[in-house]
């Protein structure tokens, strides 16, 4: 009888043993996610303003095109939805900072505060979501092809918005300036189709190697 309790007790201590080594294995783990989330968010919020400054210098028509919607849905994809709307709201930050929306700041500083930092959060969340949504039901690339295609869809169609609702009475006199029958025209053709179609265009095209990347880093992750 005594060796049996002997044997009991010896199972407990051993399962309990078992048991706080589990935890704190999964505790660890789950520490070293965080600190890898946080260095890879730290490490893409860098490359998302150094972008956005190289990209104020490239214009086509009157505003610049924003190259940094590429890291921004790879922090979505990666990191999830959250990541891609702080992304997205440092991207707008930038350019508030940058002086690049100047032209709409004196027209109306809170709309324009409004817009910027909506669109760029809102783009990065949304391609977050679609990417989630997605990449269990699809082949990865084709949640990657999906996500980087709703990002400059959603920062566009905000800025589109955002001109509506706070700036329309003096894009009415811009677009009268320059000959243009209409103000919606004007914006259209004269402030965001170029922009959007190279941002949509540089985006899908560089899609592959988003996806690539993104196979990378969660193969590491995993490791």
């Amino acid at each position: 009888m005594r060796c049996i309790h002997v044997s009991i007790a010896s199972g407990r201590v051993n399962g309990s043993a078992s048991r706080r080594k589990m935890n704190r294995s999964t505790k660890e783990t789950g520490r070293g996610m965080s600190v890898r989330k946080i260095t890879g968010l730290a490490l893409f919020t860098a490359i998302v303003v150094v972008l956005q400054l190289v990209g104020s210098f490239i214009k086509f028509g009157t505003f610049s095109v924003s190259l940094v919607l590429v890291p921004i849905v790879v922090g979505a994809a990666l990191y999830g939805p959250l990541a891609g709307a702080w992304l997205g709201f440092v991207f707008g930050l930038v350019v508030l900072l940058s002086g690049d929306a100047s032209p709409f700041m004196v027209v109306n500083p809170l709309g324009t505060i409004v817009t910027v930092l909506l669109k760029g959060g809102l783009a990065g969340y949304l391609a977050g979501l679609v990417y989630r949504a997605l990449v269990k039901k699809v082949k990865p690339w084709m949640a990657v092809v999906a996500a980087a295609v709703v990002c400059p869809v959603v920062n566009t169609g905000v800025f589109f918005l955002g001109c509506q609702l706070f700036f329309m009475d003096t894009i009415n006199g811009w677009a009268q300036a320059i000959g243009f029958e209409s103000a919606g025209k004007y914006i259209i053709f004269g402030m965001i189709g170029a922009n959007f179609l190279f941002e949509l265009l540089f985006n899908v095209v560089l899609s592959p190697i988003i996806s690539r990347i993104i196979r990378i880093r969660k193969k590491t992750d995993d490791e």
